[in-house]
């Protein structure tokens, strides 16, 4: 790395990198910076990508990642950058991340590739190809990739296939943060996190709607000292929460603007056949916005076009308890049980994702609309904190009419695959008519299997290998939740 402007420009690239893990960089927040490394994206099989990690060490797979997060920077660049397996150099604002959910120390911003103008010296470079050195007898003894903090990503057979949704068939992210409008946990950044864009990605993927979460804990969460989760690490100040989430709702009108997206305020825009301009359904992940107060319920259904609210996320709210932590309420509190019935006068979804199973219970008991699980998993027992859930708590949801949404962490699926047969288990258990996806976009630890619009019809693809029909498939992957949706705000 080289700050501009520099009198030096033939510094090593191993004193580069020891910079970053000395820290002193943190001194030298948003400068402009120079910085050389290897490329990882997310999907090893893209040809472009606009957010990638530029790693010290050459990765011995595509989608390996580093265990150090000094030997790793987080790259957003102006405009999509073309895979290169060789080293390659990058221009752009270097940002200090404190807290990031992800666990990275520094982030490169508004990035430029510049390997012609680069100030950096390039040591000798080995220009073995991987597919000649794991032909080699280096490679005999790998039986894989050394232990990192994620899991490597694996491509489907199912990847190279294609499916389409039927004329009048509606696909929906039942739960994503794409465009990055979550402010960042760093102060020094906050609310000037870049946005990202979205509707392109949706447009070639065959995306026609995704609920748009906003998140309004983030100040006062964190990723856990065992990196499995996040957690809530102090109480915030009166007012705090719901500042943030003001913050975050013009984020996401500013890029619904930015994007040219069409915000969904009623069940007939869904019905909008105008399927070439990509819509959004504005979503709250955990409810800590509204403070204790029913009344911003309807200040965010007016003001905001709220139409779809999670109840809790990773702190223990004044709604509810949830599955990562211990339970303080036994299940939906009274003010939990007064929004659930506020949202169903509205017409706004009720989402129970991040909740307990006592809490889902009562508020299936309270609801006279569906209930929606955005983002989750089938697990027969799940273990201690999980975020998957058993058969019974699928049940509880479905039998509101409503619908559980399968998620592609890398934790629970190694491929579209396998993913595609999570859909199936889940159908098994409620029916296929109570199963949709929700990709929880940019908003795991570990990189999912879904990571990209684009993957749609790979996934597609696979859920018909695994069984499903096309009109099943449809129902999947956008079709429940309308029904839910229509039904919420009739």
């Amino acid at each position: 790395m080289t700050m501009l402007p520099t009198d030096d420009d033939s510094i090593s690239l191993s004193l580069i990198w020891a910079m970053i893990r000395d820290d002193p960089a943190i001194d030298q927040n948003r400068c402009m910076v120079e910085i050389t490394g290897w490329m990882i994206p997310l999907d090893p099989t893209a040809i472009t990508v606009d957010y990638f990690l530029l790693a010290a060490q050459e990765p011995c797979c595509g989608g390996c990642v580093p265990r150090d997060p000094f030997t790793c920077i987080e790259v957003i660049p102006l405009e999509p950058v073309a895979l290169d397996a060789g080293l390659v150099t990058m221009r752009g604002r270097l940002m200090r991340l404190v807290d990031d959910p992800a666990g990275w120390r520094y982030r490169l911003e508004l990035a430029e590739r510049i390997d012609e103008a680069a100030s950096v010296t390039q040591p000798p470079v080995s220009r073995m190809s991987r597919r000649a050195f794991l032909a080699s007898s280096t490679a005999l003894g790998l039986a894989a990739c050394a232990p990192g903090r994620f899991a490597g990503y694996t491509e489907s057979r199912s990847e190279q296939q294609q499916w389409q949704a039927s004329p009048g068939a509606l696909t929906i992210d039942m739960h994503s943060h794409a465009g990055h409008v979550i402010v960042s946990r760093d102060p020094a950044i906050g609310d000037h996190r870049p946005l990202t864009p979205v509707s392109a990605s949706m447009r070639a993927g065959g995306m026609n709607v995704i609920c748009l979460a906003i998140v309004t804990d983030t100040l006062v969460t964190h990723v856990s000292a065992d990196r499995k989760r996040f957690e809530a690490w102090r109480e915030p100040q009166p007012g705090e929460l719901y500042r943030l989430g003001q913050t975050e709702f013009a984020r996401a009108k500013e890029l619904v603007d930015r994007e040219q997206l069409v915000i969904v305020t009623n069940a007939s825009m869904l019905a909008s056949t105008e399927k070439e301009r990509p819509r959004v359904i504005i979503a709250a992940e955990g409810a800590d916005f509204l403070e204790g107060q029913l009344e911003r319920v309807d200040e965010a259904y007016s003001r905001h076009h709220l139409r779809h609210l999670q109840l809790t996320h990773y702190r223990v709210n004044e709604l509810g308890d949830i599955q990562t932590e211990a339970p303080v309420h036994g299940g939906l509190t009274d003010f939990g049980a007064d929004v659930v019935r506020r949202c169903n006068e509205l017409g706004t979804v009720v989402d129970v994702a991040h909740g307990t199973f006592d809490l889902v219970k009562r508020a299936a008991s309270v609801t006279t609309k569906p209930l929606v699980l955005s983002h989750t998993a089938l697990a027969g027992h799940p273990g201690a904190r999980s975020r998957l859930i058993t058969a019974d708590h699928a049940r509880a949801v479905a039998d509101t009419g409503g619908v559980i949404g399968v998620w592609p962490s890398s934790g629970t699926f190694h491929d579209l695959d396998a993913m595609a047969h999570g859909f199936k288990r889940m159908a098994d258990v409620v029916g296929v008519e109570h199963v949709g996806l929700g990709t929880d976009m940019f908003g795991f630890i570990a990189p999912p299997v879904f990571t990209r619009y684009e993957q749609l019809p790979a996934l597609g693809a696979a859920l018909l290998a695994t069984g499903f029909s096309q009109t099943q498939t449809e129902q999947l992957l956008g079709g429940n939740y309308r029904r839910v949706f229509e039904a919420s705000l009739s």
